[in-house]
């Protein structure tokens, strides 16, 4: 009989065949006392348990290994039984063989019990050339990497070895004798099995561990690997040193920093060296170091992401962590997770790059919702630090917390406002000029967010973001296109200093210059004369010009110039929504409003007409409070309350329209926001629902105005939201148009016409955004024969501008941009198809 037959036989205590076998074999030693050896199927790399377990289902995780696994035991099988030799047996009693088996996979709690703490069998070797440490952790990383690298798949081979008499239990024996060293290689043998024996255990066993409590952890020599779905893990005991979710850099290794990238210095606007000493001593890493091969969101946040979300992260790594970084614009539409990206982002960044120090610059009303948003997402504890918090006032108790920002690991949120005032601060003692220096030197990357807010070049602000040093700045807006085209290439020279005097963008310039059509009155000279011509042609080529090809083209062109700095996102997820009815709705003026109307167009200032006019639109009666109230000062309340008295309903046409439908939302159940640009109107209204329907603030009526306190906003949101008591809550369009969740309601009035029409949008995403549960309606209201309905053709044309820049798809047909006209009859909303409030609707228009 070979030794491999031998070996391959059933090893129960009291088989005779066994028992003769070993005695025949072994004769010669049959006189030596043994200790039972004990088998434990456990510490094998290569016996049928693993096999029979991915056969049976179990252990799927291993199955891309099983290929690995097959041909390695054959290996070893070969080399151990592929020769006869003989194994001494001790004469006299036969030896007690225990298998200690996993027979049962569903009691794996109480087999793991009973389990003796696992033996090294280098103390069974004499022969053990596994004792050099050195030599032990080679051949283990040449072995795991060997299972690592999938040879080829035999799954035939897998199964008709499961399907033998149980034999690969013997590969598992344990000899408490010393092996006889005069068998050639055994020992080597021995050896190898013992490396790979542990190496296994990170593979199918890392709950053991953790299941016993960490027994017999003193004597294993940890080994640690990552596994991107657990963590760290100990490939010898299968100990979980990190769990993934505390883990951030997990995937964050830098890359090497080419000769290029070291002497790249064109993006500096000051000249600075940016590996230079602050005036008081402080060393600041070199910017053009944070560059990597790779950057990926931690899979804590990968789960959360929505696709866009993932190829906007990307998109970030792509121009932040080139070897020429540079800024970028993230056009994705309110509502759509801007916010939870660039934390993610964030993070991913300083787990790289511990040197780094992000500067968020933002609206001064939104920073509790990015620091609530921090709280939520962060893997690992930030300090986030601000003026406001700690009300760091004057220059030197703002110089105190940029220090500590600089000097720790930390972000920093400023105010627009707040970051220019000190930029542009002339003041040439110490702290200011210090204060300075830190923002303007320290950032390693901007976060502008809402960053359509620095858009005019002729502010204070767009200059003061434009001078700081580092390149990478990146601008968040749910609205890029506000005003104009002007507008958008500002925002880009802001991330790409001289964006259109780059050789790609000016093939593309002159190539839009050259398809316009150019009216007899506008030569090609003045519109080489800098860039207000360029601007003005685009323009009139997407709203006037009846070519549809040239208008193609231009689109195309815009989009193929911006595509590797701009990254839009109409908001595909709002789609998921139950809707979004958007109606402007033209009323008929009462006679007494049309008399003011006429006396109002006389009047040359255009903001000093809407100021006046907004009131007198709601009603008449308010003329004399709004002479007095200075526009969008503050509102005498004393004033008001006589007029009630006197006040018929029916002479004001926005009045009118409001109290109606607040009627039909009690009837069912929904809530109204109303939106307005000035406070006067507003107020009017509070104080009239309060008189008419005996409601309070703060139980059935809610107020944010730009002079509400930023800490109550928050609660404020949440009562309107959740309180069932809530009916109305009334906004200023501009303090509401950002950080403000109002998903509670499902009407929304805009009582004005602001003319920036993302305004307006942004508002309207208060309501219509995720969360959101019903089918949203606005209204807009225009009254007729006033200068309210030019204001809005004007705002339709830019937002018309806006979607054909960045939403517009050849194949989708979409190339009417024009208000639909609806019967005020069959316009899809139940509330307008009432009597009750289509009474003065002189026309509808669906958006």
């Amino acid at each position: 009989m070979s030794s491999r037959d031998k070996k391959r036989m059933k090893t129960d205590r009291g088989v005779e065949s066994s028992d003769n076998a070993r005695s025949n074999s072994r004769g010669s030693q049959s006189n030596r006392e043994r200790t039972p050896p004990i088998v434990n199927d456990r510490e094998s790399i290569v016996t049928g348990r693993i096999l029979e377990g991915l056969d049976e289902g179990k252990d799927e995780n291993l199955s891309e290994y099983s290929s690995e696994l097959e041909i390695h035991r054959r290996q070893l099988h070969e080399r151990l039984f592929g020769r006869e030799y003989e194994i001494p047996i001790p004469a006299g009693p036969h030896p007690e063989i225990i298998i200690i088996s996993d027979s049962d996979d569903q009691d794996t709690e109480e087999w793991t019990e009973n389990v003796e703490p696992e033996a090294d069998i280098s103390e069974h070797c004499t022969n053990f050339p596994m004792q050099d440490p050195e030599r032990r952790q080679f051949i283990q990383d040449q072995l795991y990497q060997l299972f690592d690298k999938p040879l080829f798949d035999e799954p035939e081979l897998a199964n008709s070895e499961r399907e033998d008499d149980g034999s690969d239990d013997e590969s598992q024996l344990e000899s408490e004798e010393t092996p006889d060293v005069s068998f050639d290689d055994l020992g080597d043998v021995w050896s190898e099995m013992a490396v790979a024996m542990e190496c296994a255990k990170d593979v199918f066993e890392p709950t053991l561990h953790a299941k016993n409590g960490g027994e017999g952890e003193e004597d294993c020599d940890h080994s640690f690997i990552f596994k991107d779905d657990i963590g760290d893990v100990c490939r010898i005991c299968g100990v979980i040193k990190r769990p993934i979710e505390t883990i951030v850099e997990y995937n964050f290794s830098k890359a090497q920093t080419s000769s290029r990238t070291r002497s790249y210095g064109g993006r500096n606007p000051g000249g600075h060296d940016q590996s230079e000493t602050l005036s008081d001593g402080l060393d600041l890493p070199n910017n053009n170091d944070f560059i990597a091969a790779d950057m990926h969101p931690h899979p804590r946040h990968r789960r959360e992401m929505k696709p866009h979300q993932v190829e906007g992260f990307n998109f970030l790594a792509s121009n932040v962590m080139s070897e020429n970084p540079g800024g970028c614009i993230m056009a994705h539409a309110p509502g759509s997770g801007k916010t939870f990206m660039i934390i993610s982002f964030l993070q991913s960044f300083m787990a790289k790059y511990p040197a780094a120090r992000p500067l968020v610059v933002l609206p001064r009303g939104i920073l509790p919702v990015w620091k609530k948003e921090f709280l939520t997402w962060q893997i690992e504890e930030i300090p986030l630090y601000d003026f406001y918090s700690v009300k760091a006032d004057n220059r030197g108790q703002q110089l105190q917390v940029l220090k500590e920002w600089a000097e720790r690991r930390s972000i920093l949120f400023l105010g627009y406002k707040q970051f220019s005032s000190i930029v542009c601060d002339v003041d040439d003692r110490p702290a200011p000029l210090a204060c300075k220096s830190y923002l303007l030197k320290v950032p390693s990357i901007v976060i502008l967010d809402e960053g359509h807010t620095p858009r005019n070049p002729d502010t204070a602000i767009l200059r003061s973001l434009g001078s700081i040093e580092t390149t990478r700045k990146v601008v968040l807006s749910g609205t890029l296109y506000q005003n104009s085209v002007r507008e958008v290439f500002s925002i880009l020279d802001l991330v790409r200093p001289n964006f259109l005097m780059m050789e790609d963008s000016k093939i593309i310039l002159r190539r839009i210059v050259s398809r316009a059509e150019i009216s007899s009155s506008r030569s090609l000279s003045k519109l080489g004369r800098g860039n207000g011509g360029f601007y003005k042609t685009i323009e009139d080529c997407l709203i006037k010009d009846e070519n549809r090809s040239r208008k193609v083209a231009l689109i195309q062109d815009l989009r193929e110039m911006t595509r590797k700095v701009l990254h839009y996102y109409k908001g595909d997820n709002l789609e998921e929504l139950p809707g979004l009815v958007d109606l402007a709705v033209f009323l008929e003026l009462s006679p007494a409003q049309r008399s003011e109307v006429e006396e109002m167009k006389n009047l040359q200032n255009r903001f000093a007409i809407s100021a006046l006019a907004s009131p007198i639109y709601v009603h008449p009666i308010l003329k004399e409070v709004a002479k007095n109230s200075g526009g969008r000062g503050r509102v005498d309340e004393g004033r008001i309350h006589p007029l009630l008295e006197k006040l018929d309903i029916r002479d004001g046409a926005k009045l009118s329209f409001y109290i109606n439908l607040l009627q039909l939302c009690e009837s069912t159940g929904e809530k109204l926001i109303v939106f307005g640009n000035f406070l006067l109107p507003l107020k009017f209204l509070e104080i009239m629902t309060s008189k008419l329907k005996g409601y309070s603030v703060g139980r059935e009526m809610f107020v944010i105005t730009g002079d509400s306190d930023t800490d109550a906003r928050e609660s404020v949101m949440e009562q309107f939201n959740q309180s069932p008591a809530a009916r109305v809550f009334f906004g200023s369009v501009k303090a509401c148009g950002e950080g403000i969740s109002l998903i509670g309601a499902s009407r929304i009035l805009i009582l004005d016409v602001h003319l920036n029409p993302s305004v307006t949008r942004q508002a309207i995403g208060r309501a219509f955004r995720p969360g959101q549960t019903r089918k949203v309606y606005t209204y807009r209201l225009i009254a007729t024969g006033s200068l309210e309905e030019a204001d809005h053709a004007a705002c339709f044309k830019k937002e018309s501008i806006a979607k054909m820049w960045f939403e517009w798809d050849e194949r989708r047909g979409q190339d009417n941009f024009e208000m639909e006209p609806v019967h005020v009859d069959a316009c899809g909303d139940m509330f307008l198809e009432t009597l009750l409030l289509k009474e003065n609707v002189a026309a509808v228009y669906r958006r």
